[in-house]
């Protein structure tokens, strides 16, 4: 139960029914989802560990994410990726290409709304990250992505980012097809590095979301 009412109020955290700034009552929480005040507090104590809530004078509130925060992750992230991206060219299986493969044919069948976008490009990455066979990169790159995904915009619109990302993705797979593990580092820091050059440029022109 206690795992249930976690994922669910984490659920409503990353979708934005719960926004930055709410107040997360126990007793209100506790009636929401028909269940006791104590998978619930312990449901909030993982979320604080994880940053996706805080503390407040009265209570528990959900975090909000500054625009430096955001950048620092994607400093973090750049990292990261390039060493799932290695892990992935060492250790990928057939299967782990196959779903690799899919996942950016469904990218080019997208339309251009943006949330049908990040969620395409999130099932790229995660492919990788679980072609990395590497459950602390997969776990770490995971909880990275909760705090990017409850930003309002993604960058996937802005100008042809999306096109770029097509490109980058296909050059990519090909590196960890060809099991050439810094060619894929490299891909992969250099595709997460425009992303947060393409971020900056945003919060330049005003569209911080």
């Amino acid at each position: 139960m206690a795992t249930s009412v976690y994922e669910r109020i984490r659920e409503a955290i990353l979708t934005g029914r719960f926004p930055a700034g709410q107040l997360l009552g126990e007793v209100a929480l506790a009636g929401e989802f028909g269940t006791s005040r104590t998978p619930v507090r312990e449901a909030l104590h993982r979320l604080e560990i994880e940053r996706l809530v805080e503390r407040a004078a009265r209570g528990v509130r959900v975090r909000a994410s500054s625009p430096e925060e955001i950048l620092d992750i994607y400093e973090v992230r750049i990292t990261l990726e390039g060493a799932a991206a290695r892990g992935a060219a060492q250790r990928a299986t057939e299967l782990d290409l196959v779903r690799l493969r899919a996942a950016q044919e469904a990218m080019r069948r997208v339309g251009e709304e943006p949330q049908e976008r990040a969620r395409a490009n999130r099932a790229f990455h995660e492919a990788l990250w679980q072609a990395s066979h590497s459950p602390t990169l997969d776990d770490l790159l995971r909880r990275l992505h909760a705090h990017l995904i409850r930003y309002p915009t993604t960058t996937l619109t802005h100008g042809s980012r999306w096109e770029q990302v097509l490109e980058q993705h296909d050059a990519l797979l090909a590196a960890i097809d060809a099991h050439d593990a810094e060619a894929a580092r490299r891909i992969a820091e250099e595709h997460m590095t425009d992303a947060r050059d393409v971020r900056l440029r945003m919060y330049a022109e005003g569209d911080q979301g």
